[in-house]
This record gives C-alpha cells, sequence and structure tokens, in this order.
C-alpha cells in the first residue's frame, strides 16, 4: 500500500490525482450493504405493498443513477465511462432486512471502488426512503467493499 497522499499537492492544497500515463484496463467492483427494519415495513417490500410503491425497483433504478453520479457526489473522483451498473437485492427474512449489491465494471485507468459504494448506498436509503412512513427506526448497517478487479494493485477479494 503506497503510504503517499495522492490527492494532496506539496503546498497542502486538494488536487485530483492525474491517472494520464495508466494503462486501461477492465475495472470491476461489488459493494453490499443492509438494511435493517421492522416486521411490518419487511412484509411490505416482500409482499410489494408499501404505500410509495415497489420499493426494490425504485431503488435498484437509484442505485444506477448514483453510480454514475458518483464524481458529483465524492469530491476529486474521475467521471469514468461505466460499461455496465447492476444493483440487485436479497431478501433476508430471519434478520428483517434486505441487502443490497451494487455491481460496476468499466475499461479505463482508474477503478469503480466508490461508484460501487455509492451506488449500493443509495439503493439503501431509497428503501429507507419508501418505507419511513412504517418504521423510521429502520437503519443501514456494514455498507463495505466485497471485491474488486483490475488496475495496477490488481484483485481483492473480501472473503
Amino acid at each position: 500500500m503506497n503510504d503517499a497522499m495522492t490527492h494532496i499537492d506539496e503546498n497542502g492544497r486538494a488536487i485530483m490525482v492525474d491517472v494520464s500515463a495508466k494503462e486501461d484496463t477492465k475495472r470491476r467492483a461489488i459493494a453490499s450493504g443492509r438494511i435493517f427494519m421492522n416486521r411490518q415495513a419487511f412484509g411490505a417490500i416482500a409482499g410489494g405493498t408499501a404505500p410509495k410503491g415497489d420499493v426494490l425497483a425504485a431503488a435498484r433504478i437509484a442505485g444506477i443513477m448514483a453510480a454514475k453520479q458518483t464524481p458529483s457526489l465524492i469530491p476529486l473522483c474521475h467521471t469514468l465511462l461505466l460499461t455496465s451498473v447492476q444493483a440487485d437485492f436479497r431478501l433476508l427474512p430471519d434478520e428483517c432486512a434486505v441487502e443490497a449489491v451494487c455491481t460496476v465494471t468499466s475499461t479505463g485507468k482508474t477503478g469503480v471502488e466508490m461508484e460501487a459504494l455509492t451506488g449500493a448506498t443509495v439503493a439503501l436509503l431509497t428503501i429507507y426512503d419508501f418505507c419511513k412512513a412504517i418504521d423510521r427506526s429502520m437503519h443501514v448497517e456494514d455498507v463495505h467493499l466485497q471485491f474488486k478487479d483490475g488496475g495496477k494493485s490488481g484483485r481483492y477479494d473480501r472473503r
């Protein structure tokens, strides 16, 4: 791991890292997180009866849109040409939770980890927004990078 501060210049000012000399490589990142809720909110999601409509359909679109907007949300992130963004969900009835998984791919000079993390997080926040009338105590946990591949640092697998 490089200990140098890559987003700060010699005068201590924030900079966007120059990646122009880097080779284009195929990049892929997967991030996930979970939102926990009461049984009533979980039942509304699972049964498709939430007052605001299809929660997971809205969360899927929100996650995809968020991944595409990452450079507008996270300072100093590069604008990337994403080749694919997927937002998927797994219902966890024993935990009254929904897991969001966002997978992002691109071919370029820098990775897509922030895009995957942003997509997963916004998908979870959308679930909260669609169900807050049922359960304001919902909480998001364990948003993390599961996997990344490509680039100079190669492969990372959290498992």
